[in-house]
């Protein structure tokens, strides 16, 4: 069998040969994204047109003599490597019977040069092949629904949390749908007896929740929708209890300042909420019982809010509601905080104190005046994830320490084996022989 090696130029990464193979002509299946069939003239140096059969190992460069009109080749094979296009391919002359589905009509249909070229000398003496050529790769299937490859199944997040104290088992699945525009989760509670209680299972997006709950076949759906930049609508319902809640918040031209009108639905007494940079006040009608011989309803404006101002190297701040004012001013630097409370017209007063003694240890302090209750905490932190705790609170007369094992305040998906312990030992001062040792155990798995 003759071998002749060459170098095709084709701008394509792959080729693959028809099953069926002419003396004269070879169909290819040129694949750039999608498939193109070419029919490919070869003549040797002696103008003698060879049956091969062509297989594309690797790419390269080289030269085409001449292109055809239509999808018809004719590449010139001068019977020596030559470097063409970006495909190695190795052409075997073998003699084999004319093709009866193929006439020379078509030949010279698509290519007048060859047709009136003169017969083509006896080929080159054949050469032996190297028996250490790698075989042709196996042509690639295409899949009957290509679409399907670019479909990536969700990741399953799946958290389950475990505490001692109540013997339950808190299990949340979830994962993120439709390029992460909307989050799927499931997540109930399994007792002692390994029964499965309070299903519930939402999908939540930017623009709408829905919560449903199992056991009391109830759904309630939220809403939101930016009418515009600076106007945007809220919407809550419960379906059983057919109620819910429609608010407007707009943002005003000044920045920091936007004003909410909220009302319950069906019925309901409609709230003003103005917020501003120092804080928010809510105004809402509302009615009161009155007990006299003729029970009458009066109808009053209940106002609430909130308001903070910086003063000197802390802050005040001032919340008012259901007829109760709180003051309260916190001081707070690198080592110290102070924050003195108190509550008109009960005046109730109460006080912390916290004292970092270094980057890792703290104290903290709260004494309640009207009631002589006072509670004491000291935290030590090991790095990042590791924190002990011990402290006493003589309201319930207990004295308590932790370990935590994972960063308490952050998300479980941050801690080393995505899993965060927590060991807790509680002595009431009453009977220290009734201590209780109990923990709790949270751990993430991404699927």
């Amino acid at each position: 069998m003759a071998t002749t090696n060459w170098l095709m130029a084709s701008p394509t990464p792959s080729v693959f040969l028809h099953p069926s193979v002419n003396p004269r002509l070879a169909f290819a299946s040129i694949k750039n994204q999608t498939l193109v069939k070419t029919r490919v003239s070869f003549l040797t140096n002696a103008k003698r047109r060879l049956p091969v059969v062509l297989s594309m190992t690797a790419t390269e460069e080289g030269a085409v003599k001449s292109v055809l009109p239509g999808n018809g080749i004719s590449i010139m094979v001068n019977g020596c490597t030559g470097k063409m296009g970006k495909a190695v391919i190795k052409a075997f002359a073998r003699d084999s019977p004319p093709n009866p589905h193929f006439s020379m009509a078509d030949q010279s249909s698509q290519s007048p040069s060859l047709s009136t070229s003169p017969p083509p000398p006896p080929p080159p003496p054949p050469t032996l092949q190297s028996t250490t050529s790698e075989p042709p790769p196996p042509p690639t299937r295409s899949s009957l629904f290509p679409f399907l490859k670019s479909l990536n199944r969700p990741k399953l997040r799946v958290t389950s949390e475990f505490d001692s104290d109540s013997l339950l088992f808190l299990n949340k699945v979830s994962c993120k749908l439709f390029d992460n525009l909307a989050k799927l989760k499931l997540s109930f509670q399994n007792n002692s007896q390994r029964e499965v209680t309070q299903p519930q299972l939402s999908l939540t997006s930017k623009y709408l929740s829905v919560l449903y709950d199992v056991e009391e076949k109830n759904t309630f759906i939220k809403s939101t929708v930016d009418v515009s930049p600076r106007l945007q609508l809220r919407a809550l319902h419960n379906v059983n209890a057919q109620q819910g809640e429609v608010a407007m918040e707009a943002n005003l031209a000044e920045p920091g300042y936007s004003l909410e009108l909220s009302s319950p639905v069906p019925i309901g007494y409609p709230r003003a909420t103005l917020k501003f940079p120092l804080g928010e006040v809510s105004i809402q009608e509302r009615e009161e019982e009155e007990e006299e011989e003729e029970r009458k309803n009066k109808r009053m404006l209940s106002v609430n809010g909130i308001l903070k101002r910086q003063v000197m190297d802390g802050v005040c701040s001032a919340l008012y509601t259901d007829e109760e004012l709180r003051l309260r001013y916190a001081y707070k630097d690198d080592a110290l905080s102070f924050i003195p409370t108190i509550s008109l017209p009960s005046n109730a007063a109460s006080f912390a104190f916290k004292r970092r003694f270094s980057p890792f240890d703290k104290l903290s302090y709260w004494y309640k005046f009207d009631s002589n209750m006072w509670s004491a905490v000291y935290k030590r932190t090991y790095g990042k994830d590791y924190k002990f705790k011990a402290g006493y609170d003589s309201e319930v007369r207990l004295g308590w320490a932790s370990l935590w094992v994972g960063d308490e305040g952050g998300k479980v998906k941050t801690t080393p084996m995505k899993m965060k312990v927590q060991f807790m030992l509680q002595v009431p001062q009453v009977d220290i022989k009734t201590s209780v040792l109990m923990f709790r155990v949270k751990k993430r798995w991404d699927i």
